[in-house]
């Protein structure tokens, strides 16, 4: 049987290069190809433009997807495919990164046993995103990372009213606030403070940014519930941002509602590779066995 592949690649020389060599690798095996090369984002009318979903036509019988980049690309593929569940692996270049199991120096090798169906997968929760004015559903986005309330460089500190469950947590003043998944939670979600949780952890994270209040700390809440947000009438110039892929210009007039998704990414695990060495190897922690 024909096995469809699919190449979502960085914009980036190394790995265009790697992709033509793989490319013509796969045809040599007889498999057939969907390749996407990812361009630089564009905005317009106040939007970040990213890449759309393919259609459910075209990538429905996908084997799987191979990723060439870093974690950007990665997300990228993961919007490339939507809500399909399709195997998907990392191929990093250069820097280590969380998404991608595998080097490029290594990476003929493990598509082959991938080819020979030799591999396992793991779920990585998503979150759905819905953005509505007036009950007027106007965005609804799935990411895998993390959505990010974020004011603008000369904007003051935005009012962000959460609820969960319909009960009111808080209102945040502060620079921002991200919602992350546990794959998302050694992104910017670490680097604002938040803790790392492994991603076989059901939960979600709320990380504020700089927070005016000292005492609003991350908060941890199961992947159960479901956030609501508002922004206060009296901010401005604030950016809802989607895995840093896609951005959308708010105002108190929208009603954000986050919750875990239906559909997860199933990612390909390598053997022998485990999560905590590439936690180590990332966040460069030092040591010694006893």
């Amino acid at each position: 049987m024909v096995k469809k592949i699919g190449l979502v690649v960085k914009h980036d020389e190394m790995a265009l290069l790697k992709a033509d060599e793989f490319e013509k690798w796969l045809l040599e095996k007889s498999c057939h190809i969907l390749r996407y090369n990812i361009l630089p984002l564009k905005a317009e009318n106040g939007q970040v433009q990213a890449p759309k979903s393919l259609p459910v036509s075209a990538t429905k019988d996908l084997f799987c997807v191979f990723a060439l980049g870093g974690d950007g690309t990665f997300l990228s593929a993961a919007r490339w495919i939507g809500d399909l569940e399709i195997p998907m692996l990392g191929v990093k270049f250069g820097d280590v990164g969380f998404l991608a199991e595998t080097a490029e120096d290594n990476f003929f090798n493990i598509a082959a046993s991938i080819l020979e169906n030799d591999f396992s997968t793991t779920p990585r929760t998503r979150l759905l995103v819905t953005v509505k004015i007036n009950d007027k559903i106007i965005r609804k986005v799935t990411v895998l990372n993390d959505i990010v309330i974020n004011k603008g460089a000369l904007a003051r500190l935005a009012h962000i009213d959460t609820f969960i469950d319909d009960t009111f947590l808080t209102t945040y003043r502060s620079d921002g606030l991200i919602i992350a998944t546990p794959t998302g939670s050694t992104a910017y979600s670490l680097a604002a403070g938040g803790p790392v949780i492994h991603p076989a952890v059901s939960g979600m994270i709320i990380t504020p940014i700089c927070p005016f209040t000292l005492t609003n700390r991350p908060l941890i809440i199961p992947d159960t519930a479901c956030i609501s947000i508002r922004i206060s009438p009296k901010s401005s110039d604030i950016l809802l941002t989607f895995d840093g892929q896609e951005g959308l210009e708010i105002t108190s007039k929208h009603a954000i509602t986050i919750e875990k998704g239906p559909h997860p990414i199933h990612m390909i695990s390598i053997k022998g590779q485990h999560y905590y060495d590439v936690l180590k190897n990332k966040l460069k922690w030092s040591g010694s066995r006893i």
